[in-house]
């Protein structure tokens, strides 16, 4: 008769991580893992310093890139240093409430980050499409409520899906076959009935991502009048900004919805780590080049700072 355990504080579970690669394999691993992290703390931290010291970016698009960087942060944060220490040390164990905490801050971080996107294209819609408008809509206090909505909604969806994976009852070896304690894999050590809680993920997730895509969706209209707009310079600064926008938006919905929107599990475990290196590692190291790159307003006031810090 197979043994059934209930999770409790005393359990440990074992990331598998990366551990099955080879020797060279794991070191490059390592050394992109350290990278990316390095560069999404310096790049985001940048965006966050230079929104909040430069008064040309207060303003809604800023604060709420500012928001992204920030969730961006904790995102990889909440996956990458565990990583980086299974590499380093070997030490692959993590505790039950330390599995439980990663998955709840990777979970309301995700969130967030769906929610975020979408907000910044309805700012972009009324910059562009309701211009008149944009000033009596896009108050400092609409910015602040829907943050605080979008967080109590974030942390109130991670709370639920926290709860109905970590009351599964988990068997054998608690071996999880990832580098992190993501959704798949910890419905795949569960020797239970996961129906309620797969059924109860697709529609978060198609909540999450399906319904925020259909209104990025405005973005039609937002193109057509760009193209619009009398002034070529006008005409250029929107499609850089709504550019970065799209480009972050494709990537970061385009892997969620590849990864969690499945019926059935038809990738391997290293197929599934693979994937999962876009929307933990690769998306919050690339933003901040994303949208300040192209943006003459962010790469002067990142300069600015620059040059404060330098005669500092």
């Amino acid at each position: 008769m197979k043994r059934t355990e209930t999770p409790s504080n005393g359990t440990t579970f074992i990331l598998l991580g990366f551990s099955d690669l080879s020797l060279t394999s794991q070191i490059s691993l390592f050394t992109f893992f350290l990278l990316s992290y390095l560069l999404s703390l310096v790049g985001n931290g940048l965006i966050i310093l230079a929104v909040n010291l430069s008064p040309r970016l207060h303003s809604p698009m800023y604060f709420f890139l500012k928001v992204l960087s920030f969730v961006e942060l904790v995102t990889i944060t909440s996956t990458v240093p565990k990583a980086l220490h299974s590499f380093f040390s070997g030490g692959r164990s993590i505790s039950f409430i330390g599995c439980a905490f990663q998955f709840f801050v990777f979970i309301a971080a995700a969130a967030c980050e769906c929610a975020i996107l979408t907000v910044m294209a309805f700012d972009r819609y009324m910059a562009i499409c309701r211009p008149l408008r944009y000033t009596s809509v896009m108050t400092v206090s609409f910015c602040y409520r829907v943050t605080l909505y979008i967080s109590v909604l974030a942390f109130g969806n991670a709370v639920i899906e926290c709860f109905l994976i970590y009351s599964l009852p988990y068997c054998g070896s608690h071996v999880i076959s990832h580098f992190f304690c993501d959704i798949p894999p910890m419905m795949s050590i569960a020797c239970a009935n996961t129906f309620t809680v797969e059924l109860y993920q697709l529609v978060i997730s198609a909540s999450f991502t399906i319904l925020p895509v259909l209104l990025i969706c405005s973005y039609t209209r937002i193109l057509t009048s760009i193209f619009l707009l009398h002034s070529a310079e006008s005409r250029h600064k929107a499609l850089v900004t709504c550019s970065s926008h799209l480009f972050s938006v494709t990537i970061f919905f385009g892997t969620a919805m590849f990864v969690h929107l499945r019926f059935d599990n038809p990738f391997s475990p290293y197929e599934d780590r693979m994937v999962a290196l876009s929307y933990c590692v690769i998306i919050p190291t690339i933003n901040p080049l994303i949208y300040s790159l192209k943006n003459q307003e962010m790469k002067d006031a990142i300069r600015k700072l620059h040059l404060r810090m330098t005669l500092h």
